[in-house]
């Protein structure tokens, strides 16, 4: 057999190195001797890494020494010059330990992105000139973070935060190798920040849809992007140390619907259109605004033995909340009864003369879903989800967002409209029911599977909440479409249950979380919008932090939400909103409150292990 057929028929790896892996000439030659090791096993092999260190952080800071507000293709010009001195540095040093090795810039690879500077996407990847290289023996060094805008005019482009990781996996994807393996300062993706728990654990495996929703998890080891790729082609991945031998953590992708290559990173954002006929909702208003309210109220529920799906708590002007939640059509009477049972106990303390909670239930709900890992960081998917629903005609009655799938509430009878639209926006043929005693796409077999995973705790949120937004279908599709008109991207949105009249119009709250960095701009935008729009006033609370919990071991298992809102009630830590998505429970509470409550739901769910990891500096 000749040299090329064999070199094809070898695994093929791509591995990515971060910045402190190749951060001096000895870790250089570290990563040199590993790639080496990894050959002589008999692999094929492609190498992206990062700038050296804190190269690209030096750069941004000359950059902003010479003008406070850079050019951004000049800004893409300066820094992708990092890469290419480390992409030289390990060809140089596998070369003086003898194996063959050739660096390669983006463009030399052929990544073809958006000509978006600072912030492209990938295109597509040229890979003749890597297998022919690979076919003749050499490990090929390829620089991350960057490509070019075409082949004809040769624009140097970034890729903006987690490049290097999108581009090793975009690799992978367009090679489609055997593997792809992200070395990093940790020993692999952990149940939580190591930084504020100590006693975080390695894990074994994770899905790419619990990994994408814990975004914000850990020493952020994956980009979201980098997940979404891997999901999206069906792309092995594994999150290893840098330092040691150890297997690391697997991220485990379902078997992907075919996809071109072509339009790699914004083809085809959404794969399915789902729809859960068996739903009702039970809400209750009026709810005081204190610790362990959601505890009891879902303890109770739990001890039923009843599954809740969505959840969600808005708080309103008096600090008093509504409560609402979904249940199957065949549990509503025994959740209605407790929640009925529990109302009139919640009279407010300071006020005992305020209006008891009161409960409301629907029996005729429908939810319908969007899924797909292409909406990641495209803040006009959702929004084109809620006015394609207004444009026929469809008004939504809750709301749960996810890095992975939005959902609404809605009518039952709305339900055949809404799919038929969402269908046609999104360029969907196939619409899987989930059926209310079918088995759930994310639902795990053994009885080992953990309920919950991993936690997260993102304290770079701000919360927006919108008063009297008139209570008529569109409305809410206007508010988030203008936000994604700015690339102003939405997390929670909560819609309130509770209709109040306002001059003789029926007027909801709608409050929903940005990034911090995004609060000001979202504010000034939707107050700029007011006399269109017709809702009153807009309040920004930036003292808050997101506090979740992920598994898709919680799928079907009563009492998993209740046991994360007991632990915090414990504490007295008064928990503010509420949403959830199938395999994700998320608190908000006070920003103070939110390393303590990270700490308090690990403990909760038992995630800790006995070694303490150390994330170097």
């Amino acid at each position: 057999m000749d040299k090329r057929h064999r070199q094809r028929d070898m695994a093929l790896i791509v591995q990515k190195y971060g910045g402190t892996s190749v951060g001096s000439v000895e870790r250089i030659q570290a990563v040199a001797q590993r790639v080496i090791q990894t050959v002589q096993a008999g692999n094929s092999l492609v190498v992206v890494v990062s700038a050296m260190g804190k190269t690209t952080d030096g750069l941004v800071k000359l950059a902003h020494e010479i003008s406070p507000t850079p050019d951004r293709r000049e800004m893409d010009m300066l820094l992708s010059t990092g890469e290419q001195v480390s992409i030289a540095l390990l060809s140089m040093a596998l070369q003086a330990m003898g194996q063959p090795a050739i660096s390669m810039t983006g463009a030399q690879v052929g990544i073809v992105t958006e000509a978006e500077h600072t912030r492209a996407r990938i295109l597509s990847i040229e890979t003749e000139r890597m297998e022919r290289h690979l076919q003749e023996g050499r490990v090929v060094v390829v620089a991350g973070f960057q490509g070019i805008s075409s082949q004809s005019d040769l624009e140097i482009t970034t890729l903006g935060r987690g490049g290097s990781d999108t581009s090793a996996v975009a690799l992978a994807a367009a090679l489609r190798a055997d593997c792809c393996e992200i070395y990093t300062d940790v020993p692999g993706i952990l149940t939580t920040d190591p930084r504020i728990v100590p006693e975080a654990q390695l894990m074994d495996e994770i899905t790419s849809d619990e990994m994408l929703e814990l975004a914000s998890l850990g020493a952020k080891v994956l980009h979201p992007r980098a997940v979404e790729i891997a999901r999206n082609y069906g792309v092995t991945l594994v999150v290893r140390s840098s330092w040691t031998d150890d297997p690391g953590t697997k991220v485990i992708s379902p078997i992907p619907q075919p996809r071109p290559l072509q339009g790699l990173e914004i083809a085809h954002p959404i794969d399915a259109v789902e729809f859960d006929l068996d739903q009702a909702k039970v809400a209750m208003l009026r709810v005081p605004d204190r610790p362990g309210i959601a505890a009891r109220l879902f303890g109770e529920i739990a001890t039923q033995d009843l599954d809740v799906d969505l959840i969600i708590q808005s708080i309103h002007e008096g600090n008093s909340n509504d409560i609402a939640f979904t249940v199957t059509k065949n549990s509503l009477n025994r959740a209605e009864a407790v929640a009925s049972a529990i109302a009139p106990a919640l009279r407010s303390p300071v006020n005992p003369m305020a209006d008891e909670a009161e409960v409301m239930v629907d029996r005729r709900m429908a939810k319908v879903s969007i899924v797909g890992a292409g909406m990641i960081g495209r803040p006009g998917v959702a929004a084109q989800m809620f006015s394609t629903l207004a444009e026929a005609g469809v008004n939504i009655e809750m709301i749960s967002t996810s890095e992975v799938q939005v959902s609404c509430a809605i009518d039952e009878e709305d339900c055949d409209r809404a799919i038929a639209a969402l269908c046609q926006a999104f360029n969907v043929n196939q619409s899987p029911a989930k059926s209310g005693s079918g088995k759930h796409r994310w639902a795990e077999e053994g009885p080992n599977v953990p309920p919950v995973r991993g936690a997260a705790l993102d304290l770079k949120q701000a919360r927006l909440a919108i008063r009297h937004v008139p209570d008529r279908p569109g409305l809410a599709a206007k508010i988030f479409s203008l936000l994604a008109s700015h690339n102003i991207s939405v997390d929670m949105i909560i819609q309130s249950q509770r209709c109040r009249l306002v001059n003789g119009v029926a007027t909801r709250d709608i409050a929903f979380t940005v990034s911090a960095n995004d609060a000001d701009e979202a504010q000034a935008i939707l107050q700029a919008a007011v006399p269109e729009l017709g809702y009153g006033e807009i309040m920004v609370d930036r003292s808050i932090a997101k506090v979740s919990i992920v598994g898709t071991g919680m799928v079907g298992k009563p009492g998993v939400a209740a046991r994360m809102f007991e632990a915090l009630a414990k504490e007295k830590i008064n928990i503010q909103m509420i949403a959830t998505s199938e395999i994700k429970v998320s608190c908000l509470v006070a920003e103070a409150e939110g390393v303590r409550s990270l700490q308090i739901v690990h403990a909760a769910f038992e995630l800790a292990g006995n070694d303490r990891i150390v994330v170097p500096a």
